[in-house]
């Protein structure tokens, strides 16, 4: 299939998803996850109408977003990978939405950046469901502390929370601990769900889901 196709079988998948699971259609954002694509074979997906991105590196990014969001005013860019607090300030400047605030450091470098720069990034908590330690993330029993902790001493304001659960195992319980945990801190945005289970995760209350190989083929 070209790529216009499958993003399409992608979008009625989640729409039937939403249908199935008695949410209202279009409460499920779709997040076409970009990374290690250059902007030719991104520039497809925008004239398809897609305007949510994913990248998992900030300088691999600086690559190729920057003109892509000039040439087409109104994408919104998500960091989805880790960052360290170097790329802070670029990460700032290029992205929309980080995704994975996931320690004190790096909450306070995005603190400092947004304020330097005068700019506000909406920001979700990555959270460690499985408690891998090859993983980035806070635990699930400390996000709630950490939550408030970005809130209350940073003055940052929280919206989402985000999960990659581990490979081999069933996601629907760990779909179903992130939106229990997104209940006790007040968040109301869940960013979980990738290829192989966007499905379960929309049918366990997604707000957004991060899709790349079913959109732009095998990396």
């Amino acid at each position: 299939m070209e790529l216009q196709e499958r993003l399409n079988d992608v979008r009625t998948r989640i729409s039937a998803a939403e249908r199935q699971s008695q949410r209202p259609a279009g409460s499920v954002q779709l997040v076409a996850v970009s990374k290690t694509f250059d902007a030719e074979a991104i520039r497809p997906a925008i004239a398809a109408g897609q305007r949510f991105f994913g990248e998992n590196r900030v300088q691999e990014s600086q690559g190729k977003w920057p003109e892509l969001k000039t040439e087409t005013p109104g994408i919104e860019l998500h960091l989805i990978g880790p960052l360290q607090s170097n790329k802070a300030a670029d990460a700032v400047a290029l992205f929309d939405v980080i995704e994975t605030v996931d320690r004190e450091k790096i909450a306070r470098a995005i603190a400092g950046e947004m304020k330097r720069q005068g700019k506000t990034v909406r920001l979700y908590v990555q959270v460690n469901s499985g408690l891998e330690p090859q993983k980035a993330g806070i635990a699930p029993a400390d996000t709630p502390a950490f939550v408030d902790f970005c809130r209350n001493e940073l003055g940052l304001s929280i919206e989402g929370l985000m999960c990659i659960p581990p490979a081999e195992e069933n996601p629907g319980p760990h779909f179903a601990l992130l939106a229990k945990i997104a209940g006790k801190c007040g968040v109301e945005k869940l960013s979980m769900g990738m290829s192989g289970d966007y499905e379960t995760a929309v049918a366990f209350g997604a707000t957004s889901v991060r899709v790349g190989s079913a959109i732009f083929g095998a990396r």
